[in-house]
């Protein structure tokens, strides 16, 4: 028999130097809308681009990175 699982998704973000791992509120959520759930909680988030998926121990990571402070 063949089984098939999905793998979970985690949403990573940098503040202060330190990188804080989002747990995924709705498998149902976009990348696009779980970055707008967090942005409340995490100001720096407005501001954010998705970078990803990535798929690393066993975990589909995707990454909010802030445009905040960089010129060009």
């Amino acid at each position: 028999m063949l089984r098939t699982n999905l793998l979970p998704r985690i949403f990573i973000h940098k503040e202060n130097g330190q990188e804080i791992q989002l747990s995924d509120p709705n498998d149902d959520f976009s990348p696009e809308a779980v970055l707008n759930f967090y942005a409340p909680t995490y100001p720096i988030l407005t501001n954010a681009r998705i970078v990803g998926p990535e798929i690393k121990k066993d975990k589909i990571q995707y990454r909010f990175e802030s445009t905040m402070g960089t010129k060009g």
